[in-house]
């Protein structure tokens, strides 16, 4: 999911630089690393703090992946290890907890879940030459940075932000044969920005006409101004690429209003709570973009396999992404036939065609995985899966 990105805390920086001597210290030694009868792999997860259940869900997907891979008799008669850390949910602890990975000597790394905490990871794992897969860091800037130049350590196993927004004008054009459409926006996210560029530009290109463009800004109330005026242009879809608290009001307002068309949006949406704010009857002809539906035939194995080893728990979208994470990272290590991390890099980098929990999925050249999205539908306040929409290139 795209989550809001945390500021990068400049002390814990700092602190993680502070140290970064004894981790290449660490670095030189690799080689006996990738000769002993194990093969160790960090797990750095916010595991407290505000984004927990985020964290401990994705480390349960990779737990499940490398018991999967040690039962089956590891890799080349070696044992995964997975050494796991807490980042606490900081960015500046998201630093510290790398550090101590790279001592550790760890292969490669599984973690963070948020942007902000992989953000802060970066630096340290690129400076160490150590691979790092973000399972749930959706923001385009987590792989290339501001300036184009790919990230060439981190790699992601979720899609990224901009395909949410392909898919749902395709969805718009193609299933729903909408031929008009009206942009909502949150104005004061780069992640809803992003998203309303790209819906757009990908709606026109098929041939449909964006009738308006309207936005809004985080903790507003009242849309009834703004809702009038999409009334008025009586578009065939409204897209609205938001979080679950402002959608859950929009969407209710506008249904008072008497606004009845299909309201499309993205996995900003993806909680119980839009449910809450807006209503079950409302929320009826929504549509919105996930990386993961329990309903989806290609995940039943997964869950399957989930629920075995939890104690029947049902997996959430975070575990489903930390599984195709760690099944990404084995993967590579059996192609690279080492458990030395630049090999592991360039195996994650030319990753094709591997079968995964979500799917089938292949590495693009900014290191971003190719994979289908699933688009939801709300009937009556459940989740249905509408239909899987795999990205165009």
């Amino acid at each position: 999911m795209n989550l809001k990105m945390k500021r990068l805390k400049i002390a814990g920086v700092l602190l993680g630089a502070a140290v970064m001597a004894t981790a290449f210290a660490g670095c030189g030694d690799q080689k006996s690393a990738a000769d002993s009868d194990t093969i160790k792999i960090g797990a750095n997860f916010e595991l407290t703090g505000n984004a927990a259940n985020y964290g401990s869900s994705a480390l349960d997907g990779l737990r499940l992946a490398v018991k999967e891979a040690n039962d089956a008799g590891g890799i080349d008669g070696k044992k995964l290890e997975l050494d796991e850390v807490d980042c606490k949910s900081e960015a500046s602890e998201a630093a510290n907890a790398t550090t101590k990975l790279v001592t550790d000597k760890v292969v490669a790394i599984v973690g963070p879940a948020t942007t902000g905490d992989v953000l802060a990871a970066s630096p340290i794992v690129t400076d160490s030459k150590i691979p790092l897969i973000a399972p749930a860091a959706t923001s385009s800037k987590v792989t290339v940075d501001d300036n184009g130049k790919v990230q060439p350590f981190i790699f992601r196993s979720c899609f990224i932000d901009p395909q949410q927004g392909e898919v749902m004008a395709t969805f718009a054009s193609k299933t729903l044969h909408a031929k008009t459409a009206v942009i909502y926006a949150d104005s004061s996210t780069d992640y809803s920005k992003s998203l309303s560029k790209v819906f757009k530009e990908k709606f026109e290109a098929d041939g449909g006409q964006v009738l308006d463009e309207e936005a809004f800004v985080q903790k507003d109330q009242d849309f009834k101004t703004t809702l009038t005026k999409i009334k008025a242009a009586n578009p065939d879809v409204v897209f609205i690429p938001a979080y679950y608290e402002e959608v859950g009001k929009i969407v209710k307002q506008a249904r008072e209003m008497g606004i009845t068309v299909p309201l499309l949006g993205t996995d900003g949406w993806d909680d119980s709570k839009v449910i809450d704010i807006a209503g079950k009857d409302a929320l009826n002809n929504t549509f919105y973009s996930t990386h993961y539906s329990d309903q989806d035939k290609d995940v039943q194995g997964f869950i399957k396999l989930f629920k075995q080893e939890n104690d029947g728990k049902d997996p959430n979208v975070f575990a489903a992404l930390g599984y195709d994470a760690g099944k990404m990272l084995i993967e590579a290590i059996k192609q690279a036939k080492s458990a030395d991390p630049q090999k592991i890099r360039d195996a994650l980098e030319n990753l094709k065609d591997v079968q995964v929990g979500t799917g089938i999925i292949s590495m693009n050249k900014d290191h971003n995985p190719i994979k289908s999205a699933v688009i939801i539908e709300l009937k009556d306040g459940n989740k249905v899966m509408k239909e899987k929409i795999a990205p165009e290139n």
